[in-house]
């Protein structure tokens, strides 16, 4: 029996399954919504349109909550460095969803993590330990198999999702400065207003911004719900057990949106994606696990 099996004192690991569920659900969905949007939206007024209604979200909560003594724009550069980072990914990433397989979309993402270990060494001068190195090998090397470069071509698609995965990377380390001065709601808030606001400005350089059809509306009001629902499914999991228990649900994305593609686009499930996806999973366990590990044998010291 490995420690990744073994509750820790306090935790809820059935109630963390489920809202990592909601997690899933809600990231497939998401992929499902820009899909049928893909063809009437560019990705600038996608998000533009998905993050207004984001604000509109978010107002409500904090309104509900009574947080809006929370909200405040100290820190601007940290927040538009954040925003910047995060929208440039998001774009990358919904381009990627138009035009290669879910599959192959989702498998790049997942290398986010394990381009933040190297990043956080560059940029944060983080030790960069042997399971770590261990963890990015076995990603890059996913990435070979999942692109396979030299037997396909390389196309925008594919290059789109390597890179948005470096900007997710970015944008944790921007996420993690920033937790340092203020709060989630803030971000998440600022988040929304900075991100309509690129996204009608993008939208709006070649003089031609394409208004939703009442068809599109449902769609784009989904990608709105589900872009915040998964991020607060995963931190309500989070708060109910550690990471080991948690992110192995996330990992279910990808054999998930594998059969998505494959029952409503007609995707064939290639098997160097399937291997290539497994090793970049594989790395990113054996992160978590090491990182695990570490805490608690630092905990136990004297």
């Amino acid at each position: 029996m490995t420690t990744a099996t073994i509750p820790e004192q306090g935790t809820q690991p059935l109630k963390a399954a489920i809202w990592m569920m909601g997690a899933v659900t809600a990231f497939t969905l998401m992929a499902i919504a820009g899909r049928a949007v893909a063809l009437e939206l560019d990705t600038f007024e996608l998000l533009g349109y998905r993050s207004a209604i984001g604000i509109v979200i978010m107002g409500a909560l904090i309104t509900l909550r009574g947080k809006w003594g929370t909200i405040n724009f100290r820190h601007p550069g940290l927040h538009l460095w954040r925003n910047t980072i995060h929208f440039a990914a998001q774009n990358l990433w919904f381009y990627a969803m138009f035009n290669i397989a879910l599959a192959q979309v989702f498998a790049l993402e997942f290398t986010a993590p394990l381009w933040l270990l190297i990043l956080s060494r560059v940029l944060l001068g983080e030790k960069l330990t042997r399971p770590r190195t261990v963890a990015a090998l076995c990603g890059f090397a996913g990435i070979l198999l999942v692109a396979q470069p030299g037997a396909v071509p390389i196309t925008p698609g594919l290059v789109a999702g390597a890179l948005c995965a470096v900007g997710f990377a970015l944008t944790y380390i921007a996420t993690k400065q920033l937790t340092a001065v203020t709060s989630p709601t803030n971000i998440l808030w600022w988040m929304t207003v900075l991100q309509t606001l690129f996204g009608l400005i993008c939208a709006g350089i070649d003089g031609d911004i394409a208004l939703p059809s009442a068809q599109a509306l449902p769609w784009i009001g989904l990608l709105g719900f589900t872009g915040l629902a998964a991020h607060f499914c995963i931190a309500s999991a989070l708060k109910l057990a550690p990471a080991t228990l948690v992110m192995p649900f996330d990992f279910l994305r990808l054999p998930v949106i594998a059969v998505v593609g494959l029952l409503l686009y007609n995707e064939p499930i290639g098997p160097w994606v399937i291997v290539g996806g497994a090793l970049i999973l594989g790395g990113n366990y054996l992160n978590i696990r090491a990182e695990a590990a570490k805490k608690k044998a630092e905990a136990v010291q004297p």
